[in-house]
């Protein structure tokens, strides 16, 4: 199942979208309820079989707005560095080839703030005057659907309730300035997410298919199985001694063909188009402005 947020005659529904995207019915949610978006459904169990959905109540996708599936993340999202082998490799030349110096000893983990995340096809605004070195990250984002601490490796797939995709935005130059990524990876709108969430029993996401384009050149192309850290592995590390919640969302790395990885590297501008397509999930496309 798809699972969408969405604005229609003004008010914030959740929604089950069609197989063939063409339309989405919504949820009998209050708008309270709604206001969290997915989260809503995460957070009453995630049961799936007891949505009652009136498909006699199908809204055209074409007639509403879609947001981010989790407009409102409950708390920073997790983000993983460097988690692709070529991805690790094309910036093992860059000024953060001593920033860790065996990748595959442990996974980079780092956060964005709740506030950065916009939906699917929202601008994304530069930060003028602060940093002049914007990139884009394609990735897969893993969604919690049953919380848990110092989960297993054996049973964290247990704990997924579904995956979307995020634009993992980054200020480089701030990155750098301050040694460290929280602050170059969270500012406004630095968090495209969408369009929908997919159940996990609707995708293998250990076996799907990345890319991102940049005003229509094809920037990057990888596949999960180039993961360094699979996901039972990043539920394993970022469960370690914290406890995951229904909801929570693990962002998984991103592909080579970063702009920071290009000779010479090119960053976005004002006005670039940035499209991020995963196979199973659909894609998002955000123009920066």
């Amino acid at each position: 199942m798809r699972l969408a947020t969405f604005q229609w005659n003004g008010q914030r529904h959740v929604g089950a979208v069609s197989t063939d995207s063409l339309s989405v019915t919504p949820l009998a949610l209050d708008p309270q309820q709604a206001r969290s978006g997915v989260l809503a459904v995460i957070e009453q169990g995630g049961r799936l079989s007891q949505l009652n959905l009136d498909h006699t109540k199908a809204i055209r996708l074409s007639e509403v707005h879609l947001e981010a599936p989790l407009p409102i993340p409950r708390r920073n999202i997790f983000c993983v560095g460097r988690n692709y082998h070529a991805h690790a490799r094309e910036l093992s030349a860059s000024v953060f080839r001593n920033n860790h110096a065996d990748p595959e000893s442990w996974p980079i983990v780092f956060t964005k703030v709740p506030e950065c995340v916009v939906g699917p096809s929202a601008d994304v605004r530069l930060p003028a005057g602060i940093s002049e070195q914007v990139d884009y990250e394609s990735e897969l984002a893993v969604v919690i659907g049953i919380g848990g601490c110092n989960i297993s490796r054996e049973k964290a797939m247990d704990h997924v309730f579904g995956y979307t995709i995020v634009n993992d935005v980054t200020a480089r130059d701030v990155q750098m300035r301050h040694q460290q990524w929280d602050l170059g990876k969270s500012f406004d709108t630095f968090c495209p997410m969408g369009p929908w969430i997919v159940t996990a029993d609707e995708l293998d996401a250990t076996n799907t298919r990345v890319r991102g384009w940049v005003n229509g050149e094809l920037r990057q192309d990888g596949h999960t199985s180039d993961l360094i850290f699979d996901i039972p592995a990043l539920i394993q590390t970022c469960s370690r001694g914290i406890t995951l919640y229904p909801g929570d969302v693990i962002a998984t790395g991103t592909p080579a063909g970063v702009g920071m990885g290009l000779t010479p590297p090119r960053y976005l501008k004002r006005g670039d188009v940035v499209r991020v397509e995963i196979d199973g999930i659909g894609a998002i496309e955000n123009k920066f402005v």
